[in-house]
Parts: C-alpha cells; sequence; structure tokens
C-alpha cells in the first residue's frame, strides 16, 4: 500500500493517480504498488478498463527521482530498472483497455507509463521527452523499445538521441499520442474514450489485445534495457550527468 499512488473505482474503470509531489515521480514503492495494482485488477471481473493520470496541474508524471540514482549508485539502479521493468511490463499486459490522461510534463518514466498503456490523450499543454542521455541514462522502462513502434525510428531517434522535447500537437502529429485535449480535460476525454470500450465484451477486448501485442517483433522487450542501463554505472559519465542535474549546471561530458 503506498499513498503515491492512488487507485479509486468507477462502475467498470479503475483510475490510477500518480501523486508523489512536487513532480509525481516514480520510485521503488510506487512502482511495486503499480505491479500488484493491475494484477489485482486483472483478476477482478467486473474492470474492463484502465485510466491512469497524474495529481495536480503540471505534471503527468517526471520519472524516476534522480536522487535515487545519486545516491544509491549501480544496486539502485539494478533495483529500479527491475521495478520499471515489472510494472510498466504489467500495465502494458493489463488484460483490458487502457488509458494515460497526460495532465502536464511526462518525461523519462512518465513517458514510459503513458507508452505502456494502449492511448494515450494529452493536454495541449502537455511536454512529452525521454531525456535520460541528458544526464547519462537511457530509458529503462520500455522507451527504447515502444517509441519506435508509435513513431517510427526517425522520430524515435529525435526524440532519444536528439533529446527533443515534444509539444502535445507534434505529439499528435507524429502519433505519439491519440488526442489531444483542452488544459483540465483529459481524464474527462479518458472516461468518455473507456465507456466506448466498455460497451464490447471484455474478453474480446483482452483476445484482440493479446493478439495485437504478439505481432511485435520483440516479445521481452521490457527486459532488454536492464543490462544496458546497468552498464552505464561504470561509466564517468553517468555519475557527472546525475550530478550536473542535482546540482543544476551543465555537465562535462568526457565520453568515458
Amino acid at each position: 500500500m503506498t499513498n503515491k499512488l492512488r487507485i479509486s473505482i468507477k462502475e467498470n474503470t479503475a483510475l490510477l493517480t500518480i501523486d508523489n509531489p512536487p513532480a509525481n515521480t516514480w520510485d521503488l514503492e510506487s512502482l511495486n504498488f503499480l505491479e500488484e495494482s493491475v494484477k489485482e485488477l486483472n483478476n477482478n471481473k467486473e474492470i474492463f478498463s484502465l485510466i491512469i493520470t497524474g495529481e495536480g496541474e503540471k505534471f503527468f508524471s517526471a520519472g524516476a527521482d534522480l536522487k535515487v540514482f545519486h545516491e544509491g549508485g549501480k544496486d539502485a539502479a539494478e533495483k529500479m530498472t527491475d521495478a520499471f521493468s515489472r510494472a510498466f511490463g504489467a500495465l502494458s499486459n493489463f488484460r483490458g483497455f487502457s488509458v494515460a490522461a497526460i495532465n502536464g510534463f511526462a518525461m523519462g518514466g512518465g513517458l514510459e507509463c503513458a507508452l505502456a498503456c494502449d492511448v494515450r490523450i494529452a493536454e495541449e499543454q502537455s511536454k512529452l521527452a525521454l531525456p535520460e542521455p541528458k544526464v547519462g541514462l537511457l530509458p529503462c522502462g520500455g522507451g527504447t523499445q515502444q517509441l519506435p513502434r508509435l513513431v517510427g525510428e526517425g522520430w524515435a531517434k529525435r526524440i532519444i538521441l536528439g533529446g527533443e522535447q515534444i509539444k502535445a500537437d507534434l505529439a499528435l502529429t507524429i502519433g505519439l499520442i491519440e488526442e489531444m485535449s483542452a488544459p483540465g480535460e483529459s481524464l474527462k476525454t479518458a472516461f468518455e474514450l473507456v465507456e466506448k470500450a466498455n460497451m464490447q465484451s471484455p474478453t474480446s477486448v483482452s483476445a484482440c489485445k493479446k493478439l495485437i501485442h504478439e505481432a511485435r517483433t520483440s516479445k521481452e522487450s521490457y527486459n532488454n534495457e536492464k543490462d544496458p542501463f546497468i552498464k552505464l554505472f561504470d561509466t564517468k559519465d553517468q555519475g557527472e550527468g546525475v550530478a550536473a542535474f542535482l546540482e543544476k549546471r551543465e555537465p562535462n561530458w568526457r565520453n568515458a
């Protein structure tokens, strides 16, 4: 149980709210709770759909708290990447229809959480990015695997390798999100969308979703990022990148 991720039920829909101020970051506690919560929802035959959003008006989620990596080093990195893989893997394989209602910044693990959902709705002020290379890291929650499937290799490289931050209107154009809403309206729009899904047979939806996922080229994509992520903790750039971010300065990259 955690107060960093709240769950409420409305008829046949579960609403998960990331609530870890100030930026709705993920940690081991909230990631483990997400994994267990999705498992429980899968066993609840009354739940057909799932919506995940962020508390407040500014952040959907800013991803992992970098202090965890800065203070815990490689051991913490291994635990966190395992937790990201299990949690977002579980979310991706939720048996019903899942929607991310992106109500602000979705950065790093925040965007990867949204990528694990079936559909993404972002408010027009939202900004989306996978900025891990800016601090000497890489996306470890499925970002390098899921993003190219949605937007193609070129845009995935612009976002990850080029460090590009995407606004909601551009995200809609390139297929990173499926719908853009007015500020404060993403959750309402998400509920309107799942109402349509909930009118369909939940067993049919589950079967269709499984087949769509099986069409992917790699079924173990959430495990592919683990070893490369941990190996970065043997580099000088990783320590410098995280330290520079926390100290609010530009990093001095050594390419080593």
